[in-house]
C-alpha cells in the first residue's frame, strides 16, 4: 500500500521529558548524538518517512523553562531541515505525557489527517518502518511500531517468581504511534472525562474501542534514557546515519 500524497501529517515530538535517569541536567531530547540533538535526529528521520514533507507540520512539546536555553538552537536547526516556508510549532508541554499529547493535538491544524506521535528520545527511529506505519495508519486508522518480546517474562511477587508468562502474544510498544487526528482527539477527550491516564498514546485509542495495527519496529529504535544508552546509540548511528536534507 502506498500512502496518498494528499494525506496531511502532523508530527508531534515529545521533548518535555526530564532525563533524570540519564543523570543529565537537561531533558534527554536536547542531548547531543553525533553533533545533533536527539530531537533533530528524530525530526529528520520522521520527515524522511513522510511521502510529502511539504504537506506535513511539526509540533514540538517542550518544558516552558527550556525555551530560553535549549529551544532556540534546536528551532533554528529544525527550520533548516524542514521544507522551505514551513515553521515548526513549539508548544509548552504538560505535567504528564498525556497532558503534553493533548496540548500538542490542540496545536495541530484542523485539516491534518494523521497525527504521528513520537518520543524525541527515540532518535534512531527506522525510516522504512515508519513509512509502513504511516501507510498502515492511513488504511486502518491507527498503527504503532512494536517488537515481539524476546526474553522470558516472569511475574514476581516480593523477590519470588510466581509465574512464567506466555510471551507469544506480548509486544514491546515503541513510537511512532500514528492515528487519524479525529480518533486521537475523541480518545483523549474520553480519557480526560473518565480520569484515565495512559503510559502511551495507543492505549487511549484501545480504550475508545479503536483498532490499532502493529507494524514491526526494530531493535535499534531505542529510547535513549540512561547514560549507557548513548554509546550504543552512537554505534547504531554509525551503521545507519540520519539523512539530513541538503542545506537549502
Amino acid at each position: 500500500s502506498v500512502m496518498s500524497p494528499r494525506v496531511k501529517v502532523a508530527i508531534l515530538l515529545l521533548a518535555a521529558g526530564h532525563g533524570e535517569r540519564l543523570g543529565a541536567d537537561i531533558p534527554k531530547a536536547f542531548l547531543q548524538l553525533g553533533g545533533e540533538t536527539l530531537l533533530v535526529h528524530s525530526a529528520a528521520r520522521l520527515l524522511a518517512a513522510v511521502r510529502s514533507p511539504d504537506s506535513c507540520e511539526v509540533v514540538v512539546l517542550v518544558q516552558p523553562e527550556d525555551r530560553v536555553d535549549l529551544v532556540p538552537a534546536c528551532l533554528e536547526r529544525l527550520r533548516e531541515i524542514m521544507p522551505r516556508g514551513t515553521e515548526p510549532k513549539i508548544v509548552d508541554g504538560g505535567a504528564t505525557r498525556q497532558e503534553s499529547m493533548g496540548l500538542g493535538l490542540a496545536a495541530t491544524s484542523d485539516d491534518v489527517d494523521l497525527v504521528c506521535v513520537h518520543d524525541a528520545a527515540r532518535a534512531l527511529v527506522p525510516i522504512d518502518r515508519t513509512r509502513e506505519c504511516l501507510q498502515t495508519a492511513q488504511a486502518v486508522g491507527a498503527a504503532l511500531l512494536a517488537v515481539p518480546a524476546a526474553d522470558t517474562l516472569k511475574r514476581v511477587t516480593g523477590s519470588q517468581v510466581t509465574e512464567t508468562l506466555d510471551r507469544s502474544s506480548i509486544y514491546y510498544a515503541q513510537t511512532p504511534q500514528i492515528a487519524r487526528r479525529d480518533w486521537f482527539m475523541a480518545a483523549a477527550a474520553q480519557a480526560n472525562e473518565e480520569g484515565f491516564t495512559a503510559t502511551d498514546d495507543a492505549s487511549l485509542l484501545e480504550r475508545a474501542g479503536r483498532p490499532v495495527a502493529v507494524v514491526s519496529g526494530s531493535a535499534g529504535n531505542i529510547k535513549i534514557t540512561r547514560p549507557d544508552d548513548l554509546p550504543v546509540a552512537r554505534a547504531l548511528l554509525a551503521c545507519d546515519p540520519t539523512p539530513f536534507p541538503e542545506q537549502r
